[in-house]
C-alpha cells in the first residue's frame, strides 16, 4: 500500500493536526474550503476528485462545539455526494462525550445522539484519542478506533527527572485510567475525592488520599475546561507537603480564566496533547504540548492498508509514539 493512496482533508479546526499527520506519511493535504456566513451558516466545499476514494476527514469537537460538530455532519455528507468509496472521520477530540448516560431525569444522552448523527450523514468509521467513556464506542454501529495518549504521555513522564514520584487521580472516576499509567511506569497511586454539586464545571477536592509528602506529584486527567480541579488539587497536594507538582492531559480545552487558575496554583507544568488546537495554551511557558499527529498517522496507514491498528495501544516503544515525543514541543 502506498501512503499517496491516502486523502486526509481538513476541517476548520483540524488544519494542524491534519498537516501534522500529513508531514508523517509524507503526503500532501487534500484541498478544501469552510466558509462561515455573517448569518452564522456554514458552506463546505471538497476542492478536488474523491470518486471511488477512501477519504480521511480530520476534525476536533473541540473549542467551538456546535459548529465543529454541524461542519463534520456537512463534510459526510460532500464526500459521500462527491463519490468517496469511504469516509473516515478523524476526531482527535470528541466533544459532548461526558453526555454518556442518563443521569437524572429528562436530559438528552448528547454523546448517543452525536453517534447516531455522524453515522446518518455518511461517516464509515471513527477514529478519536481517549474518549472520555470507552462505552461511547457502543453507541456506534460503525467501526471505532480508540487511540490512547497513555504511551505517549508516560513516556513523558519517563523523560523527567522525577523524585520519589508518585500518580494523582483527581476522582474515583478515574482511578482506572490512572492505575493503567503506574503500572506501566511503576509509580505509586493517590487519589482526590471530588464533589461536583451542580453543571457549572466547577468541583470541590474534598479529601486526598495516599502518601504524597516529600514527593514529586503528578496529576492524571482526561481534560480540563476551567483548571480549577486541577488548581484545587494542586493546592490540597502542597499543603499535604508535596515536592514538584505536574499535570499530564490528553486534551486541553482551557481558556484564559482557566490560565490564569494554572498560573496562581502551585502546578509547574501541564502537559497535553494538540488534540485540540488550543490558541490560549499554545506557548505559554506553564504549558507543554506533544503532538500525536504522527500516532495517528500511523493509526491512519494502518486502517487503510488493512492491519491491525491494537498494537499501538501498548506499543510504549513503537516508531509512532517515539516520533510524538521527539517531534518539536511548544
Amino acid at each position: 500500500m502506498r501512503t499517496d493512496e491516502i486523502k486526509i482533508f481538513a476541517g476548520s479546526s483540524g488544519g494542524p493536526f491534519a498537516q501534522g499527520m500529513c508531514r508523517s506519511l509524507g503526503i500532501e493535504l487534500g484541498r478544501s474550503d469552510v466558509r462561515k456566513f455573517s448569518d452564522g451558516n456554514l458552506f463546505v466545499r471538497v476542492g478536488e476528485t474523491v470518486r471511488s476514494r477512501e477519504v480521511y476527514l480530520v476534525q476536533p469537537i473541540g473549542l467551538s462545539p456546535n459548529d465543529e460538530f454541524t461542519e463534520i455532519l456537512f463534510w459526510m455528507d460532500a464526500f459521500k455526494r462527491a463519490s468517496a468509496s469511504s469516509v473516515t472521520a478523524v476526531i482527535p477530540y470528541f466533544g459532548y462525550a461526558k453526555g454518556d448516560k442518563k443521569d437524572e431525569p429528562r436530559v438528552s444522552i448528547r454523546a448517543r445522539v452525536c453517534a447516531e448523527s455522524l453515522e446518518l450523514a455518511g461517516a464509515d468509521r471513527v477514529v478519536c484519542l481517549d474518549l472520555h467513556s470507552p462505552q461511547i464506542q457502543g453507541f456506534f454501529k460503525k467501526p471505532v478506533d480508540h487511540i490512547y495518549a497513555l504511551p505517549v504521555l508516560a513516556g513523558w513522564i519517563r523523560r523527567e527527572k522525577l523524585s520519589n514520584p508518585v500518580l494523582v487521580s483527581p476522582d474515583l472516576g478515574f482511578l482506572k485510567q490512572t492505575r493503567r499509567f503506574a503500572e506501566e511506569l511503576g509509580f505509586p497511586m493517590a487519589v482526590g475525592e471530588k464533589v461536583r454539586r451542580g453543571h457549572d464545571e466547577k468541583a470541590e477536592v474534598l479529601e486526598i488520599m495516599g502518601e504524597v509528602k516529600g514527593r514529586d506529584c503528578v496529576i492524571v486527567d482526561d481534560f480540563t475546561i476551567s483548571g480549577g480541579t486541577l488548581a484545587d488539587l494542586a493546592r490540597g497536594l502542597r499543603e499535604r507537603g508535596a515536592k514538584r507538582i505536574l499535570a499530564v492531559l490528553s486534551h486541553c480545552l482551557i481558556r484564559p480564566e482557566g490560565i490564569a487558575r494554572i498560573e496562581a496554583s502551585a502546578i509547574e507544568t501541564v502537559v497535553t496533547t494538540d488534540s485540540v488546537d488550543n490558541p490560549w495554551s499554545r506557548c505559554h511557558p506553564r504549558f507543554q504540548t506533544i503532538s500525536v499527529a504522527p500516532l495517528f498517522a500511523e493509526t491512519v496507514r494502518r486502517i487503510h492498508s488493512g492491519e491491525s491498528v491494537s498494537p499501538l495501544f501498548d506499543a510504549w516503544e513503537d516508531p509512532a509514539v517515539v516520533a510524538c515525543l521527539d517531534a518539536d514541543e511548544t
